[in-house]
């Protein structure tokens, strides 16, 4: 009987165990920073366990590459932390023997959208993670009483290409139309004639 009883309490730890472990990495795939694309203007911080010299602070150049002491340059374009943080191991693993390289966000500046025009507080705002064109417009403090609210245009560049997608105020707060309220990527610039 005290055999049966210790199995028990054996198979009660381990499922506790396997219990926990299946939280954390669930919690790890839900972590913002897993699939959090890069921005230039983002700043990292970047650790290689047991390694002092390589715990920095990086800032992601305007042209969206990184500089890594012994990894050399790589660029962030298109990339989410997780690529980052493999690419990082990959090239430090010429010089150090299992790397555990940690990458993380440590500040969402690159995620930028604008607001201009008849708003009441016109300007750059960091967006994490995204917003919409309602969104965008109650953190500029809303429209003035002079706004054209059923000709808002959202100007976004792709590439080098730049189009104007047309939002109409009155329709969408109406619940009509609300494929207008579309989520803003970085870089785009409402607004508000």
């Amino acid at each position: 009987m005290k055999i049966l009883t210790k199995l028990h309490a054996i198979a009660a730890v381990v499922i506790v165990i396997l219990a926990c472990a299946g939280d954390a990495n669930a919690q790890e795939s839900n972590r913002p920073d897993a699939s959090y694309k890069i921005l230039p203007g983002d700043v990292l911080q970047v650790s290689v366990w047991k390694e002092p010299d390589l715990q920095l602070e990086l800032l992601v150049r305007p042209d969206g590459a990184i500089t890594f002491p012994l990894a050399g340059e790589i660029s962030s374009h298109n990339k989410s932390v997780t690529d980052l943080q493999a690419e990082l191991t990959a090239r430090l693993a010429r010089f150090i023997t299992d790397p555990v390289v940690t990458v993380s966000v440590r500040a969402v500046l690159g995620n930028k959208v604008y607001v201009i025009g008849q708003v009441n507080r016109p300007g750059e705002f960091v967006v994490n993670p995204q917003v919409d064109v309602l969104q965008a417009l109650s953190m500029a403090g809303g429209t003035t009483p002079f706004a054209d609210v059923d000709n808002i245009r959202i100007l976004r560049r792709t590439n080098s290409v730049q189009t104007a997608l047309s939002f109409n105020y009155k329709d969408v707060i109406r619940g009509r139309h609300l494929e207008q309220n579309v989520m803003l990527q970085s870089g785009d610039v409402v607004v508000v004639p």
